[in-house]
């Protein structure tokens, strides 16, 4: 089972699409209500979520727009082994045969990238987007109370802290669960408003919410820690991710991930295509 966020660039998708077309694979594509691709023009093979939202960068958006796809996923596939959460702007290394031996040997795990959140060595210094309160896509108003909290907490001392006294833990937005493990987090949604109550008012949830309910759940125990993704930073330091292309090639098929980011149709063509000969080899 796929699921895939798309913002821009509907060739790209359906490349992506077309990619992973298999009788044992499903794909659902989810589309950034706000972005301009229509969505008549989406690969046939695809399922589209129905419950789509704006999706803005580093709000509780992100993370909505994903469970509102995982429900609709639970509610029409009775059984599926694991979602596999990527964006338009990946692209898969392993052919469909082996990407389903790669999955199947990790059957019992959850492949979710995950660091603690603290100030500890081997820590991630992120406590700041929980302890105070962001909210980036609401109005002047509610932006203006937000910085109004946090100078009281600030003077005060205080700080927000996770509901029911979970540790809070983060990594990368992209993972692959099970179908026990999305079940087991929908219901603690669901049973738990105060949960989106509090990642609402987060800043860049989507690299703390999933990390967050997992790791404090049954299910830790079956974190690999790897979510198998090749993604290349910057070396002085970037909020985004390295487009890659050609002159990447060679560090990627060197990798154990089965997909790579960011991939740009225009930036990145000469490598997809050589992506696509591995792929095929």
């Amino acid at each position: 089972m796929f699921l895939i966020q798309a913002h821009k660039d509907l060739g790209q998708l359906n490349a992506l699409v077309e990619q992973l077309r298999d009788d044992d694979f499903r794909v659902y594509v989810n589309l950034d209500r706000k972005c301009a691709l229509d969505p008549a023009g989406v690969h046939p093979f695809a399922r589209q979520v129905s419950n789509r939202i704006d999706v803005h960068w580093g709000t509780f958006s992100q993370v909505q727009a994903v469970l509102h796809s995982l429900e609709q996923i639970v509610a029409e596939v009775p059984v599926f082994d694991k979602v596999v959460f990527l964006s338009a702007q990946d692209f898969p290394l392993l052919s469909n045969a082996r990407l389903k031996d790669a999955l199947a040997q990790h059957a019992g795990h959850e492949l979710l990238d995950t660091v603690a959140i603290g100030t500890d060595p081997g820590q991630w210094a992120a406590d700041y987007r929980y302890r105070y309160f962001h909210r980036g896509d609401d109005t002047p108003l509610a932006r203006l109370a937000c910085r109004v909290a946090n100078r009281v907490l600030r003077v005060t001392g205080a700080a927000r802290r996770l509901p029911g006294g979970m540790r809070p833990y983060g990594g990368s937005s992209w993972w692959a669960l099970s179908q026990a493990c999305v079940q087991d987090i929908l219901a603690r949604v669901a049973r738990d408003p105060g949960l989106v109550r509090f990642f609402r008012n987060c800043a860049c949830p989507d690299e703390m919410f999933f990390q967050t309910l997992v790791m404090n759940s049954p299910f830790a125990r079956r974190v690999l820690g790897q979510n198998f993704r090749y993604v290349q930073w910057p070396e002085q330091g970037a909020r985004n991710p390295k487009i890659l292309d050609e002159g990447d090639f060679e560090r990627i098929a060197a990798s154990r991930a089965h997909f790579c980011r960011k991939i740009d149709s225009q930036a990145s063509a000469a490598l997809m295509a050589r992506l696509r000969a591995l792929r095929a080899a």
